[in-house]
């Protein structure tokens, strides 16, 4: 069951104008008589109270060419034939292979509405990066299973598997949101992702930058971080919290550590991180005091003992010998691995680190799981994967493997409409007011519209992965956990069948 506290309304776009799939235009034929407002379903044509006028086309409503087939189609019923169609031809410029142009318009859709989109001309649930999880697919059984009632279905994880008498921690569903620090993005864009995480009954993380105090009413919802660099991290809101996370490494950028641009190092960031405005920030990679299990289990003491309810995250990337660091974290006394594939980070992640370092994040799963249980750990070890999560489809591929949850971050960027433009840590950062320390970016929208939006996508994940479950015939997202049998993966799928053929 969803946690009664969500709310789902519909949150239109801040732009009259995105980057639209078609181009729905009217020409001077048009008189203004309110047919196509009266008639199309999906908003794209509006009235304006009071007055007799239609307003401009939102095209980004428009479900395309599909809709002509339909007898309530705009361009068919008007009078004066003054509606024309068109592809936009700047909608390829939209996007990459990994976030492509159909997934990010899914994404829009689903922060706007709450809802999956019923439109069958967007694939939002597979990019065309050519690997990762674009190769593999849910493999759903021929014969349908008995079904399910939605009260039936729980998407519950825990994530103390320990019994060691700290805090029982469990999220409403297997999902929270990645650490983005106070200097790589907004103030409006960490409230609005915290307070989603209350609303939800799940988490959220700080990053690296310190804890700001306007998160402090969302502190049982919020895992603050302790990186390399140990910028604001301070014994008060170690205490503050249920949960802190170590972050040795991030996927995007293993063996790199964290950096933060003079431009990006505003009067307030700097006094969060106790650094000078305008200089460059940089974590170092290692922690150097961290050298062996024994230190990694020192740093984990020292945790424990400043907040004796807290459970300990850990945060690395996916070296190759992954495994035996989730088995020493193990050791060392934490409750989560967070393991944290290259696929994922913002504009500020150099391409030559995400691209030919480390491990692909969905073999690290697999490997991980199937360690720690040669080990006899894996029950008790929640085992979150995160670095290039983008839809519900990415959570559940990413549990058949042996996750326990994920942890994401660029799809709630993306439900901001941010249109991987790739400019997070240049000059001033986010035009959107996204991934920006600029006060007058900053501004660009207020925390409840971002807040909702980031509410409505996580429903909108809710709903496809109640459904994916009633399609296996399961009632806990739990019993989904390393069922790597009902995945396949498209090459080798195809190469079955033309052997059999």
């Amino acid at each position: 069951m969803k946690p009664s506290t969500v709310q789902i309304k519909n949150i239109p776009s801040r732009f009259r104008h995105q980057v639209p799939k078609y181009k729905v235009t009217r020409s001077d034929d048009c008189i203004n008589c309110g047919t196509c407002a009266g008639t199309c379903r999906y908003g794209v044509h509006e009235r304006i109270e009071g007055h007799n006028k239609v307003r401009p086309p939102i095209d980004y409503r428009c479900i395309g060419f599909q809709c002509l087939e339909k007898d309530f189609c705009c361009v068919n019923k008007c009078p004066r034939q003054a509606l024309h169609l068109s592809l936009n031809p700047m909608y390829e410029a939209l996007g990459d292979l990994r976030w492509t142009a159909d997934m990010i318009t899914g994404t829009w859709i689903m922060a706007e509405t709450g809802y999956p989109p019923e439109r069958t001309d967007l694939e939002y649930n597979i990019g065309n990066s050519g690997g990762g999880f674009d190769k593999l697919r849910l493999k759903f059984p021929e014969n349908p299973p008995e079904p399910l009632d939605e009260s039936e279905i729980s998407l519950e994880i825990p994530l103390n598997r320990r019994e060691d008498g700290r805090s029982d921690i469990v999220i409403a569903l297997p999902v929270y949101g990645g650490g983005m620090s106070f200097g790589s993005v907004s103030l409006p864009t960490m409230i609005s992702k915290a307070h989603c995480a209350a609303n939800w009954d799940t988490f959220t993380c700080t990053g690296e930058g310190g804890y700001p105090e306007i998160l402090y009413p969302y502190d049982d919802h919020v895992i603050t971080q302790v990186a390399t660099g140990l910028f604001g991290v301070r014994e008060e809101t170690i205490q503050r919290v249920k949960i802190i996370e170590f972050k040795y490494a991030q996927g995007a950028k293993p063996g790199l550590g964290g950096h933060l641009l003079g431009p990006k190092v505003t009067e307030s960031v700097a006094r969060m991180r106790e650094a000078v405005k305008g200089s460059s920030l940089f974590s170092p990679f290692p922690f150097h005091s961290v050298y062996s299990i024994e230190d990694h289990k020192k740093h984990i003491d020292w945790i424990k003992e400043i907040n004796p309810s807290a459970l300990i995250s850990v945060k690395v990337s996916t070296p190759s010998d992954v495994d035996m660091v989730a088995v020493g974290s193990y050791y060392a006394g934490a409750h989560i691995i967070h393991i944290d594939g290259g696929y994922g980070g913002t504009g500020a992640a150099p391409d030559i680190a995400k691209k030919n370092i480390a491990m692909p994040v969905e073999y690290a799963i697999t490997k991980v799981h199937g360690f720690l249980k040669e080990e006899g750990a894996r029950d008790a070890m929640t085992l979150i994967a995160s670095g290039g999560i983008r839809t519900a489809h990415d959570v559940a591929k990413a549990i058949c493997l042996g996750a326990d949850g994920v942890v994401i971050g660029t799809a709630e960027l993306v439900a901001l409409e941010c249109v991987r433009c790739g400019n997070c840590e240049s000059g001033r950062g986010c035009a959107r007011g996204i991934a920006t320390t600029d006060s007058e970016l900053a501004d660009l929208f207020e925390e409840d519209w971002a807040t909702q939006r980031v509410i409505n996508l996580y429903h909108a994940w809710y709903v496809q992965l109640v459904e994916i479950l009633k399609k296996f015939g399961l009632n806990s997202i739990r019993k989904l956990v390393g069922r790597t049998d009902l995945l396949e993966h498209i090459d080798y799928s195809r190469k079955t069948e033309s052997n059999h053929g």
